[in-house]
């Protein structure tokens, strides 16, 4: 057995020489015994362990005769190495000391092995940042500190924009290459005690702790935004993404973690829909006065089945001539306990999901059904829908909507009109041009919402076949008292001629903002001014009725 057992053995005498050693232990040492014999098991120390550890083991051994544990001790090469220890004190029939056999077994491998699974569970292979298990552990622990010290920490939950784009242009080698310089800008960005986690995909969730107050958050946020948006160089190609970040606090919004990194979740769908690259703060006021029951895509989805959705339509008009061109479909949730919730409400918690494809779809089929309604009693309307970027880069896009079509032959094409949403988030603009083309084929035509707002506009406009661009409303609202959107509204119509686009200003809430876009050469409005968004039954008699103001037919020109 001494010989042929797996497991090293030493044989030491009282004085702890070593006497005898077996095969194994020069396996796994890598000294013959001619080079250790007469030694003292001293010389395999590897200085990892104390002076008082090896105090300890001599007291267990001189008292209890046995000692049990694992030791890193040094092989004859000097590679340091885990083994299992386990010493015995022999003594003869007379309760004297003879020797001392200690077992050794090498568990470096196993250790190791054991360390990798540890680390695996609670790291992120890709980038090396906790997961989602230990930012669950590391929240929960920093909860109860703030709790003891008075303090607030904030849950930011960031998803980064633009970056399905690079993996499906690049493909995912970059895209992960990519995933790990970001994510280690974003970790340099954070103050020590702080926590970013990757916790699955693009998405990442940071725990900011020890704030004194809310604010106290915002320069930690401005450098993470910072860090996701910088130019990343790999090889010849810059990679440039940004990031979404929605943040909720503890304990002013006093749940548990699961729903702070919810409420996080949350506030950074409404700073994607904002415009992205921006943080938004959860409103806990708000949260606690609608419990935000659309926030859930399986609640929407429940919903659609259950015909809960209604679409109202705001007309648009010719200022000019008073003839009204058409109306905007406007999707509205008739919640049996809730009533009428805005789309604001519910629309940002199913972007980017299956859902969204589903409602758009639903949208431009109801559209269509109303178009035909109103044909068969002689009113003749376009409808223009809002789809989202996501819906239309979907590479079935036009095939789907060729379907919706096809199934109400009656309506002529070119009465639908989609409004395209989030011009930002347009990744591939060769595509989307591609797919907008094959869209006018079928005969239906595009706009472009909320003209203004994004970051390249003018690049948009140049590159994309709309025959519409529609200001956004936030202009036009304060454009009688902002000498800067007045600018911004006269510089769009500019562009818009430039281009030879048709223009429609939006956020029309006054007869004297009507006076004013006439002036400036827009002729083509909607708002509050005009008429509010409303029923499918009430377009008829309000079309029948109306009339534009007589101070608007003085600006003919």
């Amino acid at each position: 057995m001494f010989t042929h057992t797996h497991e090293g053995i030493i044989i030491t005498d009282d004085s702890g020489s070593i006497t005898e050693v077996n095969d194994a232990f020069s396996s796994i040492t890598g000294y013959a015994p001619e080079d250790v014999l007469g030694e003292h098991p001293r010389i395999f120390h590897s200085g990892r362990q104390s002076p008082e550890f090896y105090a300890e083991m001599s007291h267990t051994l001189l008292t209890q005769g046995y000692w049990h544990g694992e030791v890193w001790n040094c092989r004859k090469n000097g590679e340091i190495y885990l083994e299992r220890l386990t010493i015995s004190a022999e003594k003869d029939a007379d309760g004297l000391l003879q020797h001392y056999v200690s077992l050794i077994t090498d568990i470096t491998l196993m250790k190791e092995h054991h360390e990798q699974l540890e680390r695996m569970a609670h790291y992120d292979v890709l980038t090396n940042l906790p997961n989602r298990v230990l930012l669950a552990d590391r929240l929960s622990q920093s909860m109860v500190q703030c709790q003891r010290r008075n303090q607030s920490l904030a849950v930011a939950f960031m998803d980064l924009d633009g970056f399905k784009a690079v993996n499906d242009r690049h493909g995912h080698n970059v895209g992960d290459k990519l995933l790990i310089e970001v994510a280690h800008r974003m970790n340099e960005a954070l103050r020590e005690g702080d926590t970013l986690a990757r916790i699955g995909g693009d998405e990442f969730i940071v725990v900011i702790v020890d704030l004194g107050n809310i604010e106290d958050s915002e320069p930690v946020l401005k450098r993470l935004l910072k860090a996701a948006s910088d130019p990343v160089y790999l090889g010849d190609a810059v990679m440039q993404v940004s990031a979404s970040i929605g943040v909720s606090f503890y304990p002013q919004d006093h749940v548990g973690a699961d729903l702070l990194m919810r409420h996080a979740d949350q506030a950074m769908y409404i700073a994607k829909q904002s415009g992205k690259n921006r943080y938004h703060f959860f409103d806990t006021a708000q949260d606690n006065a609608s419990k935000t029951l659309g926030q859930s895509i399986g609640d929407i989805s429940s919903a659609l089945g259950k015909c809960e959705f209604v679409l109202h339509y705001q007309p648009k008009v010719n200022m000019r001539t008073g003839e009204v061109i058409g109306v905007e479909a406007l999707i509205r949730w008739q919640h049996p306990v809730r009533g009428l919730i805005p789309p604001l409400e519910f629309l940002p918690a199913i972007e980017g999901h299956a859902v969204s494809l589903e409602l758009g779809e639903w949208v431009i089929d109801t559209a269509l059904t109303q178009i035909s309604q109103w044909q068969k009693i002689g009113v003749n309307l376009a409808i223009s829908v809002n789809i989202s970027a996501y819906q239309l880069q979907q590479v079935n896009f036009t095939t789907r909507l060729a379907g919706l079509l096809a199934v109400h032959p009656e309506v002529p094409p070119h009465y639908l009109e989609l409004e395209i949403l989030e011009t930002s988030a347009l990744h591939d603009i060769s595509q989307v041009s591609t797919t907008m083309n094959t869209c006018h084929k079928l005969g239906v035509c595009f706009a472009l919402d909320d003209f203004g707002t994004g970051y390249s506009s003018l690049t948009y406009l140049k590159r994309l076949p709309a025959y519409l661009i529609k200001i956004d409303q936030s202009f036009v609202r304060d454009m009688l008292e902002d000498a800067d959107d007045l600018a911004i509204v006269e510089g769009v119509v500019g562009l818009a001629k430039v281009f030879r686009r048709d223009v429609i200003a939006e956020g029309v809430e006054t007869i004297a903002h009507g006076v004013a876009l006439l002036q400036l050469g827009c002729v083509l409005a909607q708002g509050y001014g005009i008429a509010r968004p409303m029923p499918s039954s009430d377009i008829p008699e309000w079309v029948s009725n109306w009339k534009a103001d007589d101070s608007w037919q003085v600006n003919k020109g």
